[in-house]
């Protein structure tokens, strides 16, 4: 096996057959361009912003690194005239070297209105999975290795997620769960990787004026999937003009027990640069680049994530709500 190009793959899916352990790589897809779009992590999210929404999101991580991870997201959500329900769906490809996957998911979020000003969302998504392992392109110096499978190998699994989300003008915190269901059904695969197992996140901030045409947002997310490292981002963003979002984020991990990854990308402390530009009324442009502070290798920093979202103007609805969350 070529491991100056491939140490990442092989961790994450060769490393799986030979030492019959649970790889620890990246598991399910990241995002940066959360802190605008809660929906990739939290199903109660769907509806907040009212207005018909509709973002695609494009990931490129470790741009000069072989087999490195790419992702590309759909999503659309909505809310009622009365703010009480949200609705979504999200269309979602992610590679990592020979190892794909697909989904697809539906969403409903009731809202719960606790005071004037304040919303408890609750809600569920669910959908199906693909799983795909394209032997073909491991390379290995012996293809007739038996610890290496064969050919282009696939499964589906079901999928369900769970979230709460509150807000009010100033403040948001939330909390969920992804892949409820769907771990036994790739029990028996060659396919049964991390991406299956439960994942948590919870995420809380806030927004503060500093004075006219300015504020400031604060916001914090913990990941936990009970197996691979714990990791945090810190985040850090203005608002100009309601109109421009510029700022930073500071995302590492907590190692569990003996673990140790070295320098694999499960292990990374990055420095994130993010803005967000309301084009016009309608059109919002995102991008975050991806920096990591110990990294070895130059070519593994660049991670650029680019998103492109439109609000559907729709008469029926009320003047579309403040968008700070």
């Amino acid at each position: 096996m070529n491991f100056s190009y491939y140490t990442y793959t092989i961790t994450a899916i060769v490393g799986f057959f030979l030492f019959q352990k649970p790889s620890q790589g990246q598991q399910m897809p990241q995002y940066s361009q959360y802190v605008f779009n809660a929906l990739h992590i939290n199903p109660a999210y769907a509806g907040y912003k009212v207005d018909p929404f509709v973002q695609a999101t494009y990931r490129s991580q470790f741009m000069d690194f072989p087999g490195s991870p790419n992702t590309i997201s759909i999503s659309a959500d909505k809310g009622n005239l009365e703010e009480t329900m949200g609705y979504g769906i999200s269309i979602t490809a992610d590679e990592l070297g020979p190892y794909s996957t697909q989904s697809i998911l539906l969403t409903y979020a009731y809202k719960v209105r606790l005071t004037r000003d304040s919303y408890l969302g609750l809600g569920v998504s669910s959908g199906v999975s693909e799983h795909v392992l394209d032997a073909g392109k491991l390379q290995p110096d012996d293809p007739s290795d038996p610890g290496i499978p064969q050919g282009r190998i696939n499964a589906f699994a079901p999928n369900l997620n769970a979230g709460v989300f509150y807000h009010t003008p100033n403040f948001f915190s939330g909390i969920s769960a992804f892949n409820l269901v769907g771990q036994n059904s790739l029990k028996n695969s060659d396919l049964s990787l991390a991406t299956n197992n439960y994942h948590f996140y919870f995420q809380a901030g806030g927004l503060l004026p500093v004075r006219s045409g300015l504020a400031f947002k604060p916001s914090v997310l913990v990941r936990e999937d009970l197996n691979g490292p714990s990791s945090y981002d810190i985040n850090t963003m203005f608002l100009f003009n309601e109109q421009f979002w510029l700022g930073a984020a500071f995302r590492s991990s907590v190692m569990k027990g003996n673990m140790d990854f070295g320098d694999l990308p499960s292990g990374r402390t990055a420095l994130v640069i993010l803005f967000d530009l309301f084009v016009t009324e309608e059109v919002r442009f995102g991008y975050a680049y991806d920096f990591n502070l110990n990294s070895k290798n130059n070519y593994r920093n660049n991670s650029h994530e680019f998103s492109l979202g439109y609000y559907i103007n729709n008469k029926w609805l009320k003047t579309p709500s403040q968008r700070v969350f």
